[in-house]
């Protein structure tokens, strides 16, 4: 609610623009400049976290659907499950994009400090310092000082009662009294009666007489047309009479980043003037600069030092030094800067006070933006490398299913060809095994039947004859007898036989269908799928041979005793002897035909083979549908965390670390030109963040791709440990007024070496530099791939050169994870494999790439190969090369050298040599051509 009352307005003159309002106007100004981006990048971090959470939450949901469907049909086939298995199948998916977000302590954090306002707090032993720093700031003598402005101030406030001031921006110069946050206070001002130029001292007191609680309370609210109050307000606290010093604080500090300056207008603090120094120490969580208003120099201060001595410290940095509330070597005004880079500092001058003010400024709030941008960043590293980890780990998903169910079909096709095979071929050998096992059992048979006590039947001990029903029971235990220990003998050696397969093919099976049950199967039926297989694994394949009651065998062999019992007459039932016993025994051994029984148990076998391979067909072709739709799925996703998620995070990423560099050290100053190349300018940068010289690449990205390309080959290159074989990167910075504003740049800072390669042969290289430069470049390389990088640009312009010509590769544009890379044709048509232009590919391109620039490091010289230099498109230059064309061999070349260069050419990938390999073979030629000799040759046949 604002207030009704006839404020007096008052149009003053400009204020002379001092160099202290200069350098803060300009402090504060980057200041909010910075937080739009940073707050802008925050947002859309935001966003994009919010999105993924949903969209793979929603579908992680669809996934749970689709498997409580498939679970019901499950059920109905007898297959166990429950609702909350098949969701927790379907979130298994994406396990970690559906997690996405902000740490809840950083979110606060960063929601805190883009969300606070800068200003600057002005506090002091007594209201005239506080006041005479207030008109040193606004470059004018706007408050009243000395005898006009009266009363006496002190920690403790004494008589004085002076209010809390408000500077704010405002096209006319108003006074108001406001209850802060609140509404603006219906009063009547001495300053509303006529014109002004300082402040009326009625109007900063509080009068005793007043009784009315809100007008006490209330803050004078100063709007002036200044400069420096259109970037940062301007508070100076009250008297402690009006309110305590920790209530000041507290109202000050509420979603605000204050610059503190404590005025001084004394040489030393009093005991109560160090006490209130030290609790607001303790209450402000920023740096305090100390300021001494007026006053001569100090005894033992010099006023004026020779140049390049600095000032004697005098007695209240002393003071301040011994109380702790200053560093030993704080900076001061005489020497223009703060020392201390985080702690408070003490300028013993109003005269200089811009040139300590203005550092002290800018590192309270570059010290805030830079630690939220550092935070913002590390979240952003932390989550694209789970994108990129996430995209391996799919990658390998969709390579690795489809083998391992092709695996699967082939080796249990191997196995059920081989146990075939075997049912086949042994009915000859196991009817042999068949009479050689009764012959051997035999007498043990005879002795075991002989010896044999029936059961259920009462047999006296003299040998008396027994009813015909039990001469048939005793008969079948005979018989049982033989069946079970024959049925176990010929099972033993034919399980013996096929033994060797179970754990070749049986158990390499199985572990393939463990692992592909472990995959990120959608539903719960998947797993039935995957056990079924293991079931008839175990049923079928681990050839356990055992005849049950009712076998055919079992049969076969009940059909022969009976026809023992038929030809056997009695007139009267015999006497159950031992020798009984073993005749019944004897005739049914002998009875026995070995052919029939070798016949029934290998047609068993084949029976009870196929029935197991067909079942085992139809549950993998089961299980191949449903990983088939499961991959699809996962192709999507790898899809999207490829060329949507990562490059977006990525994006957002440059952004917030390039903000980073650019508060810590400033923009780069572009140099001459040094090159150009297809997507940026190359410029000489003298120094900057305490390196140099350097190098600066400015990169105008004229589309989102390209952004984002840039933006990844930026978080791959700075993700790199630091290696002496690659060109070191250190930091970047978007340049927003690019091209007067209508562009943005893009400027990554690199370390800047002597020349590049293709420079360097022009000029003449030794044999010696230049191999020692080819085992640069393959330490390079090799490093690249350690870290999972494949450059896919190789080339002489890529490989920069020191002033003792060792090589750095250099221009990482194309370098990517291989799960990243989408089969683009990338690189420079002469160096390109001709794998890279049918979309499949992997890091063996950058093998080929050296074999070619080995071919130059060869020949000394920058010359095309003869295949090549009669192209006259680069169309013809790709279809020669995908023919087959290669350079040529020179009547100089080395016979190793043209060897090494042929292997790393190869058009299959799969033969050309690995790097650890390549290395070493270089190593040898160099110590054999080289060894004892400088050569200045511009071709190896100079070495011979």
């Amino acid at each position: 609610m604002v207030g009704t009352g006839v404020p007096y307005w008052d149009v003053r003159p400009a204020q002379k623009l001092t160099p202290l309002v200069r350098e803060l106007t300009r402090v504060f100004s980057n200041y909010n400049k910075n937080s739009v981006f940073l707050k802008k990048n925050l947002k859309e971090t935001n966003n994009f976290f919010r999105e993924i959470r949903q969209n793979y939450s929603n579908a992680c949901a669809s996934a749970s659907t689709c498997g409580a469907t498939t679970l019901e049909a499950g059920e109905r086939k007898g297959h166990p499950g429950t609702p909350r298995d098949v969701a927790q199948k379907g979130m298994m998916a994406w396990p970690k994009l559906n997690c996405v977000s902000f740490p809840r302590d950083e979110e606060e954090y960063l929601n805190s400090i883009v969300g606070s306002v800068p200003y600057i707090l002005v506090l002091g032993q007594d209201c005239p310092a506080r006041y005479q720093l207030l008109n040193c700031l606004l470059g004018e003598k706007l408050l009243p000082l000395g005898a006009e402005l009266g009363g006496a101030c002190g920690p403790e406030g004494g008589t004085c009662k002076r209010r809390k001031l408000c500077f704010t921006h405002g096209r006319q110069t108003r006074l108001s009294l406001a209850l802060p946050g609140q509404y603006e206070l219906v009063h009547q001002l001495v300053a509303h009666c006529g014109r002004w130029d300082t402040v009326p001292r009625q109007d900063l007191e509080i009068q005793e007489e007043c009784e009315d609680n809100a007008h006490r309370l209330a803050e004078l609210e100063i709007t002036l047309h200044h400069m420096l109050l259109q970037e940062a307000k301007i508070m100076v606290v009250p008297c402690a009479g009006v309110q305590t010093l920790t209530q000041a604080l507290d109202d000050c500090l509420r979603d605000t980043i204050p610059i503190t300056l404590y005025a001084l207008s004394q040489d030393s603090v009093t005991q109560e003037q160090a006490a209130s120094l030290l609790k607001i120490r303790e209450l402000l969580p920023y740096p305090i600069c100390y300021v001494r208003v007026s006053g001569p120099p100090q005894p033992g201060e010099t006023a004026s030092p020779e140049p390049g001595r600095p000032a004697e410290r005098g007695a209240l940095y002393k003071q301040l030094v011994s109380l702790g509330l200053l560093s030993s070597g704080a900076g001061n005004c005489s020497c223009g800067a703060p020392s201390q880079p985080h702690g408070s500092v003490l300028g013993e001058s109003v005269d200089r006070l811009h040139r300590l003010l203005g550092p002290f400024a800018r590192q309270v709030l570059i010290g805030q933006q830079v630690e939220a941008a550092s935070r913002l960043n590390a979240l952003h590293c932390l989550w694209l490398n789970l994108f990129i980890n996430q995209a391996f780990d799919l990658q390998r998903d969709l390579q690795i299913t489809p083998r391992r169910l092709e695996y699967t079909r082939e080796k249990e096709g191997e196995l059920f060809a081989s146990l075939m095979a075997i049912a086949n071929r042994k009915q000859e050998e196991m009817k042999d095994m068949i009479v050689e096992t009764l012959s051997t059992m035999k007498e043990q048979l005879l002795e075991d039947a002989a010896n044999l006590e029936f059961t259920d039947i009462i047999v006296t001990q003299n040998g008396e004859p027994v009813t015909s029903k039990d001469i048939k029971s005793c008969i079948q235990q005979i018989q049982e007898l033989i069946v079970v220990q024959l049925n176990q003998a010929v099972a033993t050696k034919l399980t013996s036989s096929v033994n060797y397969l179970r754990e070749s093919c049986v158990g390499t099976l199985e572990r393939c269908l463990s692992s592909l049950e472990k995959s990120n199967i959608d539903t719960s039926a998947h797993n039935v799928t995957s056990n079924h297989l293991k079931q008839i694994l175990n049923a079928a394949y681990h050839v356990e041979v055992t005849f049950h009651s009712g076998s055919s065998v079992t049969r076969l062999v009940w059909e022969q005793i009976k026809q023992i019992i038929q030809r056997l007459t009695w007139v009267n039932p015999p006497a159950i002897t031992p020798e009984w016993k073993r005749k019944v025994a004897q005739d049914a051994i002998e009875s026995l035909s070995a052919a029939k029984l070798a016949k029934s148990i290998c047609s068993q076998f084949r029976t009870r083979l196929n029935s197991s391979h067909d079942a085992f067909a139809a549950s993998l072709r089961q299980l191949e549908e449903r990983h088939t739709g499961r991959l699809e799925r996962t192709e999507d996703l790898w899809l999207r965390v490829r060329k949507e998620h990562a490059p977006r995070l990525a994006r957002l990423s440059l952004e917030s670390c390039s903000l980073r560099d650019a508060l810590l050290h400033g923009k780069p100053k572009l140099g001459r030109e040094l090159g150009r190349g297809q997507y940026g300018v190359v410029y000489l940068c003298d120094s900057w963040g305490r390196r140099y010289p350097c190098a600066l690449k400015s990169v105008v990205p004229p589309d989102d791709k390209h952004w984002n390309d840039l933006a990844l080959e930026f978080h791959y290159t700075r993700s790199l440990p630091k290696h002496d074989r690659l060109v070191d990167l250190h930091g970047s910075v978007i340049d927003h007024t690019y091209g007067g504003g209508s562009s943005i740049a893009v400027l990554l800072i690199m370390e800047r070496l002597h020349r590049d390669l293709y420079t360097g042969l022009k000029a003449g290289l030794s044999l010696k530099e230049r191999l020692q430069v080819a085992l640069d470049v393959v330490e390079g390389i090799r490093f690249l791939h350690s870290q999972g990088l494949v450059h896919r640009d190789i080339k002489l312009k890529n490989v920069l050169l020191d002033k003792q010509n060792r090589a750095k590769i250099t221009d990482l544009g194309f370098c990517k994870p291989e799960a990243m890379m989408s089969g683009s044709i990338v690189g420079t048509p002469i160096h390109m494999a001709p794998e890279l232009f049918t979309g499949k590919y992997d890091h063996s391109v950058d093998v080929y790439a050296f074999g070619i620039l080995f071919w130059y490091l060869c020949t000394g010289s920058v010359k095309l190969p003869e295949a090549f230099e009669k192209c006259s498109s680069k169309d013809q230059l790709w279809n020669n090369v995908k023919r087959g064309s290669r350079p040529e061999r020179l009547p100089s070349f080395d016979e190793e050298c043209w060897q090494l260069m042929e292997a790393c050419w190869n058009g299959d990938p799969s033969q050309r040599p690995l790097l650890g390999i390549v290395q070493p073979s270089l190593q040898s030629i160099m110590v054999r051509l080289c060894d004892g000799s400088d050569l200045k040759s511009g071709s190896l046949e100079d070495s011979n």
